[in-house]
């Protein structure tokens, strides 16, 4: 069952990686719906968010809790919203989401965000998440 994401993790394809365990990743989603927007995805290739085992759930918590502390404190925002849909790519994953309202959640609509931009945020929001205390 392998994805984009199963390459993104094998580096096989480029990505924005604001952090990382031996379990789990976090990257730039590449079609933002705000600047920030993260991917939070287990290493291990399961399709379906609720097939992931309780541990992973619990660790992905706690890990997506990280990430977002580090989002919300590079990124201006009110909260950081997190979703599972699971259809857009069969490997289970949250989105985080930097939101101001509840109309910065659109899925099926994104922002364009500049390389150069793109490469700021994941750098500001990776040396926040190394200053994260878990």
């Amino acid at each position: 069952m392998s994805s984009i994401f199963t390459k993104i993790i094998n580096r096989e394809l480029p990505a924005n990686i604001v952090a990382e365990t031996e379990q789990f990743i976090a990257f730039l989603d590449v079609r933002p719906m705000t600047e920030g927007h993260t991917l939070c995805v287990p290493k291990r290739e399961v399709d379906y968010y609720f097939d992931l085992t309780e541990a992973e759930l619990a660790e992905l918590a706690v890990f997506s809790r990280r990430v977002a502390t580090a989002l919300k404190a590079v990124i201006d925002c009110n909260r950081v919203a997190v979703a599972v849909l699971g259809l857009e790519v069969p490997h289970a994953h949250l989105h985080l989401v930097p939101i101001v309202t509840e109309r910065d959640m659109r899925f099926g609509k994104s922002i364009k965000v500049s390389a150069e931009r793109m490469a700021e945020i994941r750098e500001a929001v990776a040396g926040a998440y190394d200053g994260v205390v878990g």
